[in-house]
């Protein structure tokens, strides 16, 4: 898929709304080094999403350890809790026994930047975005164009889901959300919150009801399970 001029010129916007830093995405690419199964290839294969053909996730932006998969996660959070270590690049939603789904994901300036809880407060398909009307403001020659609202679609930052994260009753502006830059997943890349691959945010989105509780790791709780 090409990304023209303008929207690279959304994701920096993004970043400068609050979910990303103040740099622009890094393109490029970043091959998987790791023989990819029939069996992951079919997991991120392209999927239609009501009026929408979400693309395939091409091999070399998967490996074995990169796809969503069950494995042990022993801690005190309730079944149904998102962690998120930012620092090793993983989402777990804990299970029952001890065990997560854990999803790889990438990892912005903003997605250090926040720790703690946090609660779902929404989630949204193919989301949009619009810039509040102070950004508009403040920079009207970046913002103004947008005033209208950027539709959802394949081409837009925050990709097929977005998990809307709350704290005390207030937008955090932290996103978990996909993304239509697949060969990021598992990297650092200089801006956005905690992105997905597409398919992972789907499902992922599939399995979460709104309430439901978020715990982002610090660095020194980074590789451990949370409350365990």
């Amino acid at each position: 898929m090409n990304i023209n001029g303008s929207i690279l010129g959304l994701f920096s916007l993004l970043a400068l709304a609050g979910c990303g830093g103040t740099g622009d995405v890094t393109m490029g690419v970043f091959p998987g080094g790791n023989p990819v199964s029939a069996e992951t290839r079919a997991m991120y294969s392209e999927v239609q999403d009501g009026d929408i053909l979400v693309p395939a996730i091409s091999p070399e932006y998967l490996s074995e350890t990169k796809k969503r998969q069950i494995v042990d996660y022993p801690t005190a959070e309730a079944p149904g809790t998102i962690i998120v270590d930012p620092f090793s690049r993983y989402l777990y939603h804990v299970k029952e026994g001890g065990q997560a789904m854990r999803y790889s994901i990438a990892v912005g300036e903003a997605g250090y930047g926040f720790s703690g809880n946090a609660t779902v407060a929404y989630t949204r398909d193919w989301p949009g975005w619009t810039p509040t009307q102070n950004m508009i403001e403040q920079k009207p020659e970046k913002f103004l164009q947008y005033a209208a609202g950027v539709e959802g679609g394949l081409e837009n930052p925050l990709g097929a889901r977005a998990l809307y994260l709350y704290r005390n009753g207030k937008d955090t502006y932290y996103r978990i959300h996909g993304t239509p830059s697949p060969w990021t997943i598992g990297h650092q890349a200089s801006s956005g919150c905690i992105r997905m691959f597409n398919q992972d945010a789907m499902h992922l989105a599939s399995h979460v009801t709104n309430g439901t509780k978020v715990r982002v790791l610090t660095q020194s709780e980074s590789g451990q399970a949370s409350g365990a």
